[in-house]
């Protein structure tokens, strides 16, 4: 097909995944694929736009079709060549392509792009397909299908791409072979090689799309614990389950992906972030400086504590990162790590205290959040319970006994909560106070001083 960018252009400004709003895309084409799907074409683009300050590339899948696909008003982009075309995820054609081509290991190579599928278990037949409405960076297809291990499944089409291995694939896909039962299963993925001068060796590699265990109608731990808290309903039980879960998903990925020494490197390394984070807040939040320089403190201390040994981690763990299963009991998700950070560093091998601290904030957070209600509820002491039942829960599993290494997580948790405060004095200052107080409970049981 001749260029088809001039018809993305305006689309692509319209979809929620699109990074650079308020501005006109500058789109360059700089690779692609395609299938052959019997009535149509799938075409797939690679697509830097250069409308922002820092290019983005961003991958494109189209469905070029000769007739109107039927109730594809939603999905149609625009006309080329004479042919009618279509984001490719709504598509049913090509949701079923996209499927077949990851989990039969196929490989399609187009100009200037290598793509290559990667199968963990045959998910099945495919009986019909739709797109997840809602969603902001990408766009998931839900699968109905028969014959396979499980009746829904679900392909994650990643719109922005990235230079490295995404850990949402390579995480779960790890748990899924280590046999976890605490994660969605892993069905298969596609990665793709593509031309990049700016980079050594003139390419790029980064995954496109991966598979997994659709789990419709599961309720989130937050929102779980949220009405248990709000109730007054003793939540220790599952929080305990839910601690479980973490030390056992911690334990499958370090046998899977290995650990690592906490050397002078990954330990500075660490710090460096966590230090800057806070100069951060210091100058963004006055009531963060006011601790600055009890947390430099903790910091410093902790830079001389033995660490233990580094491993892959979830890397963004909360109570909205869990599912619960009447049939499995706590499902972990989203392996991502956090969003702002660069591809490479999401996988990096990092402290399990780390995923503690984030769920040991979220606990403190469903208090927060009941007391901002416009009839107040304290819930502080629920809190504290489940914080405790989390932490007996881990050390039960995993062995490790996580309060011995107090001094270490407290850190880790001062560190999410300096981040919490930056987020909030940003965009809901109304809630500030939560991360604020935990500061201050943390600095000051930290320090000398406090014993």
């Amino acid at each position: 097909m001749s260029d088809v960018a001039p018809s993305l252009a305006g689309w692509m400004a319209r979809q929620r995944w699109y990074a650079t709003k308020g501005r006109t895309p500058a789109l360059r084409v700089i690779g692609s694929f395609e299938s052959d799907l019997g009535d149509a074409l799938a075409l797939t683009l690679l697509v830097i736009d250069e409308a922002g300050d820092t290019p983005v590339l961003y991958q494109v899948p189209l469905v070029a079709r000769d007739a109107p696909l039927p109730g594809g008003d939603r999905a149609f982009i625009g006309s080329a060549d004479g042919r009618y075309l279509y984001d490719g995820p709504h598509d049913p054609a090509y949701a079923a392509e996209l499927l077949r081509v990851m989990t039969d290991e196929s490989r399609v190579e187009g100009p200037d792009v290598v793509v290559e599928g990667s199968r963990i278990v045959d998910p099945g037949r495919v009986r019909r397909s739709r797109v997840l409405s809602g969603e902001q960076s990408n766009t998931s297809i839900i699968y109905d299908v028969e014959g396979g291990p499980v009746e829904h499944v679900i392909a994650k089409v990643f719109r922005v791409l990235h230079h490295g291995d995404n850990p949402d694939v390579t995480t779960q896909a790890s748990l899924t072979r280590g046999g976890s039962t605490h994660v969605p299963s892993s069905f298969g993925s596609l990665r793709a090689t593509w031309t990049d001068p700016g980079r050594d060796g003139g390419t790029a590699t980064g995954h496109l799309a991966f598979s997994q265990e659709f789990l419709p109608g599961l309720d989130d731990a937050w929102r779980v614990a949220l009405a248990a808290a709000a109730a007054g309903t003793d939540f220790t039980a599952e929080a305990r389950d839910l601690g479980v879960a973490v030390a056992e998903m911690h334990a499958t990925l370090a046998a899977e992906l290995g650990t690592v020494a906490a050397g002078p490197d990954e330990v500075g390394g660490a710090l460096v972030s966590m230090r800057r984070r806070i100069t951060t807040a210091a100058r963004e939040v006055p009531e963060i400086a006011e601790h600055e320089a009890a947390i430099s403190a903790v910091y410093d201390a902790a830079e001389h504590l033995a660490w233990p040994e580094l491993q892959r981690i979830h890397g963004d763990l909360h109570l909205g990162q869990a599912l619960l299963s009447p049939e499995r009991g706590w499902m972990l998700i989203d392996f991502e790590g956090e969003p702002l950070r660069p591809m490479p560093e999401r996988s990096r091998p990092d402290l399990p205290l780390r995923d503690i601290a984030g769920m040991l904030r979220s606990f403190d957070y469903v208090a927060g959040s009941l007391a901002h209600e416009s009839t107040p509820i304290d819930a502080s002491g629920w809190a504290h319970d489940a914080r405790r039942a989390f932490v007996d829960g881990y050390i039960a599993s995993s062995g490790v006994d996580v309060r011995a290494e107090r001094a270490l997580l407290d850190a880790f948790e001062i560190d999410k909560a300096v981040y919490e405060a930056i987020y909030e004095s940003r965009n809901r200052p109304d809630w500030i106070g939560i991360p604020l107080a935990a500061v201050a409970r943390l600095a000051a049981r930290s320090t000398p001083a406090a014993g």
